[in-house]
């Protein structure tokens, strides 16, 4: 899953290999081969990336609700949704819309070809 993973960061953040694949690495170290992870273990900065990952569905999070000493505790865990990372993966990038390139013109040209007509 490295590879797709890496292709559906590079596609989802618009970012570079170089930097999918540090971002691809840091992910997977803090996952350490399990298939879950508590949030409660995460660091803060990791938490941050963790929640834009879930935001681009590359990631999932569960919740699970405990009893300890009698109190009802809510406890989340973080994994990686597959079906999301090969989604962003083998997406394709949009088409440019038809007349967007207008947009591109500079307003004083508009502006030219008005006063020469």
């Amino acid at each position: 899953m490295n590879t797709l993973f890496v292709k559906a960061l590079k596609n989802g953040f618009d970012m570079s290999k170089e930097d999918a694949v540090a971002l691809a690495e840091t992910v997977q170290k803090v996952f350490k081969k399990e298939k879950e992870i508590e949030d409660m273990s995460l660091h803060k900065d990791i938490r941050s990336i963790f929640y834009e990952l879930h935001e681009k569905n590359l990631l999932c999070l569960r919740r699970e609700e405990v009893k300890e000493k009698g109190k009802a505790i809510r406890k989340y865990f973080w994994s990686f949704n597959t079906d999301g990372i090969k989604a962003e993966a083998y997406r394709r990038p949009l088409e440019e819309p038809q007349y967007e390139i207008y947009k591109k013109i500079p307003e004083n040209a508009w502006l030219l070809h008005s006063c020469n007509t």
